[in-house]
């Protein structure tokens, strides 16, 4: 190695950000085992790298001792004052054992060292760019697939996305842009390993806070999200300023806030629904688009007893259970639903008045045009 191998490593100390003084250990610590597998050394060693030059230096290191059992590691205390007379008994001596063509394996092994070491930093740069992102979005292009990932190019790696985490109603192809959900990043001896989602419940929450300033900003809070990938979604919303609308919020002028997320998410059904602190407003919201005609809480056993109209029974309950399902995980309430008939014929209505929440308090993105989308929020204002 030569000068020129030292103003290298100082560019790659300033471009990679690692410290050459690393580097020249770890060339150092190499250059050992070098030396002893190419020269069938049983000695103790020490190589020293001169850090202005870049010339090479192996020491061959011995005890002094009163009486010689193994030459390749120990040397008389005569022989060691032939060096220097002022060496005594347990002292360590180093003499210079530098082969002549140590040069062609110091540059190997010096190569091989800087490219390994480049290379896990570079990995330690990606993973702690990328653990920071973790529970975030990110924009990728899909770039193959098989039969247990689809893989996708985020610019310095290449995310996982396993069959289970990709939405059902989606067929991805090569150099397709999507968005997804960062769910883990863990470190591997190939270097880091990101895994994605388009299913997760946390995509919907963070698609809301890039089309919604106020959601991003804190005006408007998302306080739960439940979610059947490619079907339908429910997101609650809170704002402390009573002023402040929360659902309308969300949905934007025209609807053009969420119907962007509903694009990106491939016709994915979603309800905003205002949040509440009382659980009998709340779960008779989350049930949107029905209407509720009375809730009755069960705090001990954390379940709500709700009635509906007799023709909107099936709308309560949603197809295959699907609205009434993604309610009790909205609202982590058990929701048990009954006609109004049925609450007749036990009783139930005739213990307190009925519940009817403002139309408001909900907007269903399934059920409404952009006309139909302009008049609620002009009736809302009004």
């Amino acid at each position: 190695m030569n000068s020129e191998f030292m103003e290298a490593l100082a560019t790659i100390e300033k471009d990679k950000g690692i410290d050459k003084e690393i580097i020249l250990e770890a060339i150092e610590q190499a250059l050992i085992t070098g030396y002893k597998r190419n020269f069938n050394s049983a000695q103790n060693v020490r190589v020293e790298i001169d850090r202005e030059v870049g010339t090479i230096r192996v020491f061959a290191r011995k005890e002094v001792v009163e009486e010689v059992f193994d030459s390749r590691l120990e040397i008389s205390l005569a022989e060691a004052h032939h060096i220097n007379p002022l060496y005594e008994v347990d002292d360590v001596v180093e003499i210079e054992v530098t082969p002549r063509d140590f040069g062609r394996i110091a540059a190997q092994t010096a190569k091989q060292v800087v490219t390994q070491r480049v290379r896990e930093a570079e990995r330690g740069i990606i993973y702690s760019d990328f653990i920071d992102r973790e529970e975030d979005i990110m924009t990728g292009i899909v770039q193959r697939q098989d039969h247990r990932f689809i893989y996708v190019d985020l610019g310095k790696v290449e995310a996982l996305m396993p069959l289970s985490e990709q939405m059902p109603t989606e067929s991805y192809k090569h150099n397709d842009r999507i968005k997804a959900f960062i769910t883990k990043v863990e470190k591997t001896t190939k270097g880091p390993q990101i895994m994605i989602s388009r299913t997760h419940p946390g995509l919907l929450k963070r698609l809301f806070e890039l089309e919604v300033p106020e959601i991003y900003d804190g005006t408007v809070e998302v306080k739960s999200v439940s979610r059947e990938a490619g079907e339908r979604s429910k997101i609650s919303v809170h704002a402390e300023d009573e002023e402040i609308d929360p659902v309308g919020s969300c949905v934007g002028q025209r609807g053009q806030r969420v119907q962007t997320i509903v694009d990106e998410l491939k016709g994915e059904k979603i309800d905003i629904v205002r949040w509440s602190e009382d659980p009998k407003v709340y779960v008779a919201n989350a049930l949107s688009p029905s209407k509720v005609l009375k809730v009755t809480v069960n705090e001990e056993e954390k379940m709500t007893q709700v009635i509906v109209p007799d023709y909107q029974l099936s709308l309560a309950i949603g197809k295959r259970g699907q609205n009434a399902r993604l309610a009790a995980k909205l609202t982590g309430w058990k929701i048990d639903i009954k006609s109004e008939t049925e609450a007749e014929e036990l009783g139930l209505l005739e213990e307190s008045e009925e519940l009817e929440p403002s139309e408001a308090d909900s907007y269903e993105t399934s059920s409404a045009s952009q006309e139909d989308i302009a008049d609620w929020l002009n009736e809302d204002e009004e």
